[in-house]
């Protein structure tokens, strides 16, 4: 499982023309679902993304996770972020899992961020979406659940 997480001011997701997600401060999160994915690759982003300290403490130091900040994710499915781009021009979606499975664990991993009491908005998952940010610093961080970056 992988994930792009981006620090916001305000970040919102639209599906033909109609605002599915918004939030104000907080993460956008990227999430793409690859093939083989297990309970470990989904504790482990989960885990990952609310614990980060990405956010400024009093002293201006990225020193704050998510959750003491007040802040919210923004989950977006994103099966792009599994693309091998390593061979040719065309990237390889070989690494993405199927759409049915994909899904499931999307699904399972919006409940687990709620579980951890985390304010969750998302996405609509395989529709075609538009998503506008304010990126604040920036700060953007890459998670692999079987840290192959």
């Amino acid at each position: 499982m992988r994930a792009v997480l981006q620090r916001v001011r305000t970040a919102s997701v639209t599906v033909a023309g109609a605002t599915v997600g918004r939030i104000d401060r907080g993460l956008l999160v990227l999430l793409g679902v690859t093939v083989g994915d297990t309970e470990a690759d989904l504790t482990y982003i989960v885990e990952r993304t609310i614990g980060l300290r990405v956010f400024p403490d009093a002293d201006g130091r990225m020193n704050v996770d998510v959750r003491a900040t007040g802040g919210a994710l923004l989950v977006v499915s994103q099966f792009t972020i599994a693309g091998d781009c390593r061979k040719g021009r065309r990237p390889s979606w070989d690494g993405a899992a199927r759409p049915d499975d994909a899904r499931v664990w999307y699904e399972r991993a919006l409940d687990a961020w709620r579980a951890h009491g985390v304010p969750v908005e998302a996405g609509v998952f395989q529709a075609d979406m538009q998503v506008a940010l304010v990126n604040d610093g920036p700060v953007t961080v890459l998670l692999d659940s079987r840290k192959q970056f």
